[in-house]
């Protein structure tokens, strides 16, 4: 199973940028992970344009920290015609996929929002962007992840 990671909506609120709320749900995730040691994470956030794979993981506890295994492409960087213009963040997720020969493994992917993914994708864990991941959340999120 692979988790594709959003960090604004997700790991913190996404309605304004207040620096102690930064990463505060990160803990929430970490738990989860935890629980789940065969799960790999790619990181799709926006952050991985501003940021070096080694610099997101050093944001993410010691043993947690090497399971996250890379980041998405770029949208841009992205030769999928059929997909043009919409459905970026799935379109992305689908091409670091195929790129990494993994394509037939589960995914899910944990973001706030859902208008960057094909309606009713099954492989969407949808965050309210105004609380970001909450302990209910979680409850569900390792349910599936489990499956």
């Amino acid at each position: 199973m692979i988790l594709f990671l959003d960090f604004d909506g997700v790991l913190h609120p996404d309605i304004n940028y207040n620096a102690e709320l930064l990463m505060c749900n990160r803990p929430l995730l970490e738990d989860v992970l935890r629980s789940r040691p065969k799960v790999d994470v790619v990181i799709s956030s926006t952050w991985r344009e501003a940021h070096a794979l080694g610099e997101l993981q050093s944001l993410f506890c010691a043993d947690i920290a090497p399971r996250i295994v890379g980041v998405t492409p770029r949208w841009r960087e992205i030769q999928d015609d059929s997909a043009f213009g919409r459905y970026v963040r799935q379109a992305e997720i689908e091409a670091w996929l195929r790129s990494h020969n993994r394509a037939w493994q589960q995914w899910l992917a944990v973001d706030d929002q859902p208008h960057l993914f094909k309606p009713f994708c099954a492989n969407l864990f949808a965050t309210n962007p105004a609380t970001g991941l909450t302990e209910a959340d979680c409850e569900v999120l390792a349910q599936r992840l489990h499956n």
